[in-house]
């Protein structure tokens, strides 16, 4: 239970109305959508050239999944810090802070390549993952006025914006390249230069315009039924907070752990930085894009029916991904599209239950702990994808994260059969 001093006080000196919160709502969306598309330019550097600029610094095949590791720890660490400020100020405070700190590891990365300093480099890439973890935390802001039983919309459309630069992103990677050389950097520094810029930019959307705040503005109003804690939504609603948490765990392991060493494996095997680029914008599209859909999805047949489409599609990703010949870029692109797909799935379906379980006054912490645990997985696939890939290669990982996308189907089956038992 809050108190005065935890929590800020509504931004608004009289009552706001069903029709002024619907036009905040709308307000708070767009917004949302212009800070998201910088900060899904943001997202490109760690994903696209991450792992190959610690490989050529510290000369390893195997530590290749460490960035990805290091960039989902320090989200882990951010989102914890991002929810509990958001608890006490608002959605915006709690972002923008997340994303100056995304924008600050950026630019040591760049230092850090740049006069060859490992530890620096490390550093700044746990730093960076502040920025990943304030993009995704985002979605939760989109949710807080939103009307019950449209949430996994809301949740979409922001979701959505990321698209924007999550694919135009990767592609800048070779004439942010061009860039960086110009001026007497290491190429693969280029990009983290332009994600710096974007996510610093993101934070100067929210800091001049999330105004009244999302959050606050909700503590206003009257409670709504489902804020009464977990339960109280109707059953097809409410399947446990548990499932919400497990989907968007395994989503996170498995996708990060493919993802990451893709652009490594094609590397590896000839193909251009160009390429790799290509295929992560297309995965970093199916990533966003898909979410108007997957969120109207969600909301029409509820949450367990996205689950389970979650955990199907993640499962074709990893055989496929799995069964490409190394020179075949069409069979790679088409794992990695269903493997962002499959992710997206299962976000917009664990953050709908989430957010429909969990008591508004407690919200904002408790989703910052729960993308803590998709941190971690996000932080184990990673640092484990670079290992399991040197000591047995590419394909051995992707069907390991086949496996364990059936998990998420099994725990479909336990929840389908609690209610069949209760029944």
């Amino acid at each position: 239970m809050h108190n005065a001093a935890s929590t800020p006080r509504p931004q608004a000196d009289t009552p706001p109305t069903a029709r002024s919160t619907a036009e905040t709502q709308q307000r708070t969306l767009r917004i949302l959508l212009v800070s998201q598309i910088f900060s899904g330019v943001g997202l490109a550097a760690g994903v696209t050239v991450g792992a190959l600029l610690v490989q050529d610094m510290l000369h390893s095949t195997a530590l290749a999944g460490l960035p990805s590791a290091l960039l989902t720890a320090g989200s882990a660490v951010a989102a914890v810090s991002i929810g509990r400020l958001s608890h006490a100020r608002g959605r915006g405070p709690g972002l923008a802070a997340g994303y100056l700190a995304g924008a600050l590891g950026g630019a040591g990365v760049v230092v850090a390549a740049g006069l060859d300093l490992p530890a620096l480099l490390l550093v700044s890439l746990f730093l960076y993952g502040a920025g990943t973890a304030a993009n995704l935390q985002a979605r939760y802001a989109g949710t807080d006025l939103a009307a019950t039983g449209n949430r996994a919309r809301a949740v979409s459309t922001v979701l959505v914006a990321t698209t924007v630069g999550g694919v135009v992103g990767p592609n800048l990677a070779a004439p942010a390249g061009h860039l960086a050389a110009a001026v007497g950097l290491p190429p693969l520094t280029g990009l983290f230069l332009i994600s710096a810029a974007a996510f610093f930019v993101a934070a100067l959307v929210l800091i001049l315009w999330l105004r009244p705040d999302p959050l606050v503005l909700a503590r206003s109003l009257p409670a709504e039924p489902e804020d009464s804690g977990v339960g109280a939504m109707p059953e097809r609603r409410n399947p446990g907070l548990w499932l919400g948490v497990v989907v968007m765990v395994i989503s996170q392991l498995v996708m990060v752990a493919i993802m990451t060493m893709t652009p490594v494996h094609m590397h590896d095997h000839g193909h251009s930085t160009a390429a790799s680029g290509l295929v992560i914008a297309l995965h970093v599209g199916a990533m966003y894009l898909p979410s108007p859909l997957t969120g109207a999805l969600t909301d029409r047949f509820g949450p367990i029916a996205a689950v389970t489409a979650s955990g199907v599609t993640l499962l074709a990703a990893g055989i496929i991904a799995a069964a490409s010949p190394d020179d075949s870029v069409v069979l790679l692109t088409l794992a990695l599209v269903l493997l962002g797909l499959g992710w997206n799935f299962g976000l917009v379906s664990g953050t709908a239950i989430i957010t429909d379980t969990v008591p508004l006054a407690t919200r904002a912490k408790t989703q910052g702990v729960v993308d803590v645990a998709v941190a971690i997985a996000g932080a184990t696939g990673g640092i484990a994808s670079g290992v399991v890939v040197a000591a047995t290669g590419y394909p051995l990982l992707a069907l390991g994260g086949a496996a364990l996308a059936l998990l998420t189907v099994a725990a479909v089956i336990a929840v389908s059969s609690k209610r069949a038992h209760r029944a």
